[in-house]
């Protein structure tokens, strides 16, 4: 259970021919492995705590802490989050630094002080502007609120790891410069949510 919203990413033929076309190789894989899901939430104050849960983890403890507050709390909104002591937050396996950004983060919202609800209408570069001036987010936390809750279509984020490691599998790299991944980046525009998605596949296989 990865959320409390079971929902996937959207996109359909459209986005998977533009990426084929535009860069052979990422095609050739696409077409070998077929339809790829990723989850999303378009819960945003969920989003944005379980990427906050997922920051410098790997995709399997990050689950394993987001079940735990799951069960112990029922509901991951903002009211419930503020109302808890920071303590039952830490209590869920989180380190003192991402235990402080949620709730503090919850208690903004639900004093009023922060409208997260405000920034779907915003470009990516605002969303990520705001975002970031929240206590404990960084640009590659508010990129994942971007894709996985609001499903914008071209987030392709330098600070996953992952991802860089997709693209240096792809391509048979030894490494991989910021200049290489922003011509990749450029190259899969406007649809780099969905070579992400793809992306992430490849680097865990």
């Amino acid at each position: 259970m990865l959320s409390q919203h079971a929902a996937f990413f959207q996109y359909g033929k459209t986005e998977t021919e533009a990426l084929k076309n535009a860069d052979p190789i990422l095609g050739a894989a696409m077409e070998k492995m077929g339809r790829v899901e990723r989850p999303a939430n378009p819960d945003l104050f969920q989003a944005l705590s379980q990427a906050v849960v997922g920051q410098l983890i790997s995709v399997k403890a990050a689950q394993s802490i987001w079940e735990r507050m799951l069960r112990r709390f029922g509901r991951i909104d903002p009211v419930v989050i503020a109302m808890e002591s920071p303590e039952e937050l830490r209590a869920c396996g989180l380190t003192e630094k991402k235990t402080a950004s949620i709730h503090r983060i919850a208690s903004s919202i639900r004093n009023g002080e922060f409208n997260l609800n405000e920034l779907v209408q915003l470009p990516d570069a605002e969303v990520v502007r705001r975002l970031t001036a929240l206590p404990g987010i960084g640009v590659w936390t508010a990129e994942m609120v971007l894709l996985h809750a609001m499903q914008r279509p071209d987030v392709v984020s330098w600070g996953d790891v992952a991802i860089r490691r997709g693209m240096i599998k792809l391509y048979g790299l030894d490494g991989l410069s910021k200049q290489q991944f922003d011509e990749y980046r450029r190259r899969y525009s406007p649809y780099g949510s969905v070579a992400s998605i793809y992306l992430w596949e490849i680097s865990y296989r």
